[in-house]
């Protein structure tokens, strides 16, 4: 899985996934050659890795036995994680088909990992029980229609989308979208506390913690809930409910494209070719959760914008681990946390390879870029629940 000798890094994690869903069981060789996988040499496999133009090599049982002693050494910053499961994967979006792309579901689909798609009714109806990771992308937790409003409220997408979300809260049993999307986010939030595995990109960060701070507080303007926002609302946020964010200030204004002081978006003075943030380096002995989420073939991982671009360090709770940052601009881009016996990972950014990702471009094609940094951490994610237990523990 380094940069010299794997010519699709994606597909990799397909192979991977598949294999575990034969059965069998893979080695996560962390930090060896940009964190590869060890599996049993069967026919079957050659031939899909084939197909698939993953590539691979070939070791006797006598070469892989040394490998994993030099790896067990406690002089050199490796380890190996056992792979036991193909895990249970839930998409969260809507029936509908909004005007954007999901990084993570063309993640999926290149890489050949099955998902199924789960929505609000299957979330409050506990369906996420059935699932072992559990993705959220282009998403709004607070009823504010993505904060669309100042741009796109006279787009026919924008009118039907709110018309289908009130549909949808009304047909569940709310007055307002922002309720219903707080019950989501509450149950999403217990799911994790379960022992569930999150993973979020863009919007769905930020706007998933203000609306777990704003449980008691009605944030929403009239051309979003029909009624005005409650007055003082700033100072009856509940920073105790968020997984990784504190101290973040509200974006008032309905036409303002942020929702928070959270997200580094306009704050950022970074030129594009200069646009980068930097992978930590963790033991993978003694902090294997990090350092699984971070193998890569590079520890420089091209910038890329989003709603929800990069997390303003100094509203990220003392808990969580950076994972990934631009420390000269001093933001985060890639973090995560643990919330009860659960894990939670927000990466910034809608696109990996798509600079600028605009509502309508047209979606990325990933068979042109096999071998992305930024799509990597992602597949990270969906092998993480994978791992033996004991890598589970804190």
């Amino acid at each position: 899985m380094d940069a010299e000798t794997q010519e699709n890094h994606l597909k990799a994690y397909g192979i991977t996934y598949w294999v575990l869903d034969q059965g069998e069981k893979v080695e996560w060789l962390l930090n060896y050659r940009g964190g590869s996988f060890l599996m049993a040499d069967t026919q079957k496999t050659r031939e899909e890795c084939k197909i698939r133009g993953v590539s691979f090599e070939i070791m006797e049982n006598s070469e892989a036995q040394s490998l994993l002693e030099k790896i067990s050494s406690p002089s050199v910053n490796q380890e190996t994680v056992i792979l036991e499961k193909a895990p249970r994967i839930a998409v969260y979006t809507p029936k509908s088909n909004p005007p954007w792309d999901d990084a993570v579901t063309m993640a999926l689909t290149y890489a050949e990992i099955p998902y199924e798609k789960v929505y609000d009714k299957e979330v409050l109806e506990d369906e996420l029980a059935l699932y072992d990771w559990l993705h959220l992308h282009h998403e709004d937790f607070t009823g504010q229609y993505g904060k669309f409003y100042g741009s796109y409220r006279a787009t026919p997408w924008y009118i039907e989308q709110k018309k289908e979300a009130e549909a949808l809260a009304h047909s569940l049993g709310y007055e307002k979208v922002s309720d219903e999307k707080l019950a989501v986010a509450q149950k999403i939030k217990a799911y994790v506390a379960g022992g569930g595995f999150m993973f979020a990109m863009c919007s769905a960060t930020d706007s998933f913690d203000i609306a777990l701070a704003a449980e008691n507080t009605d944030i929403c303007e009239p051309m979003f809930d029909g009624d005005p926002s409650e007055p003082g609302y700033q100072s009856k946020l509940d920073f105790t409910k968020t997984f990784a964010f504190k101290n973040f200030i509200l974006e008032r204004d309905p036409t303002v494209y942020s929702f928070s002081s959270i997200d580094m978006t306009y704050k950022r003075d970074i030129p594009r070719e200069e646009d980068y943030f930097s992978l930590q380096t963790f033991s993978a002995k003694w902090d294997p959760i990090p350092t699984m989420l971070t193998q890569n073939h590079t520890a420089l991982i091209k910038g890329f914008m989003g709603q929800t671009t990069a997390f303003d360090k100094s509203q990220i709770k003392a808990t969580v681990t950076i994972l990934g940052q631009n420390k000269k601009n001093g933001e985060a881009r890639y973090i995560h946390g643990t919330v009860g016996k659960g894990f939670f990972t927000f990466y910034g950014g809608h696109d990996p390879e798509d600079y600028a990702h605009r509502v309508g471009d047209a979606k990325t094609e990933l068979a042109l870029h096999p071998t992305s940094p930024g799509y990597r951490l992602i597949l990270n994610n969906i092998l993480f629940p994978a791992a033996k237990p004991k890598h589970h523990k804190t």
